[in-house]
């Protein structure tokens, strides 16, 4: 079944098959509960300012009571998705759930890096898949280079959480964990992500083999920080990661 088929192993045909699954997926938000009371049919407590306003046409007469309660409202998601030389081939399937999750409404921002992080959020806000995609590859310099996981996290820590974007965010990295570069500054980096978010999962393409291990040392240093650690290398995982964001908790066992 191409549920079960690695992205990476599948022919140009196969990826057109699983395409608009793969878009279905992402549309599945985290979500929360409303800090604000909303009208609403089985509410408990009662709207008294639509209750006066609604009297006012039955002469004062409360006649009609309206209630408010809190209800589940999209979480913000943040994810930061790995485009270097390493993740090549899962980048194309990554990129349209990403376009997808994108599109599912607001409160999504979407960030690659390689070698430098770049946000990619208003060029996947167009509805044809394809074109954000070819807006994407326009934009970024490094594709398919090398990865400096660190550096930037860092510049999102420093320029994007400062503006408050991580605050109660369920952050989704996606990367296959393999560092350029000192990976001390990846466990420094993650450790200032999980403190500003509601959560955090990491989901690494080749964690989809069974005999995979966490050895590449970027991946080692973010273990400690990360909520959950799922794969991503096929359909199914991908339906599993739609799940999970779904019901996201803080604290998961990673």
């Amino acid at each position: 079944m191409l549920r079960q088929k690695d992205f990476a192993a599948m022919t140009p045909e196969e990826f057109t098959q699983v395409s608009k699954a793969i878009a279905d997926v992402a549309a599945v938000r985290p979500l929360r509960r409303s800090r604000r009371l909303r009208p609403h049919t089985h509410g408990r407590k009662l709207d008294l300012r639509r209750l006066a306003r609604r009297s006012l046409a039955r002469g004062g007469d409360p006649i009609e009571r309206t209630f408010r309660r809190r209800i589940d409202v999209p979480r913000k998601l943040v994810v930061l998705c790995d485009v270097s030389g390493s993740m090549e081939a899962y980048t194309r399937a990554l990129l349209l759930f990403l376009h997808a999750a994108v599109g599912s409404g607001r409160g999504v921002e979407v960030f690659v890096f390689g070698t430098r992080l770049i946000r990619l959020t208003d060029q996947f806000r167009t509805r044809d898949p394809e074109q954000a995609l070819a807006a994407a590859a326009k934009r970024v310099g490094d594709w398919a280079s090398g990865t400096r996981i660190g550096t930037s996290l860092r510049t999102f820590n420093d320029v994007w959480g400062r503006r408050a974007l991580t605050r109660g965010a369920a952050v989704v990295i996606v990367s296959d964990g393999w560092e350029c570069e000192d990976a001390t500054l990846v466990a420094q980096e993650m450790a200032r992500l999980q403190r500003a978010a509601y959560a955090v999962v990491w989901v690494n393409p080749l964690k989809g083999s069974p005999e995979y291990q966490p050895l590449a040392a970027g991946m080692r240093a973010a273990l400690p920080f990360v909520d959950r650690f799922v794969a991503g290398h096929n359909l199914a995982s991908l339906e599993e990661l739609a799940g999970l964001l779904a019901g996201i908790e803080r604290r998961h066992a990673a």
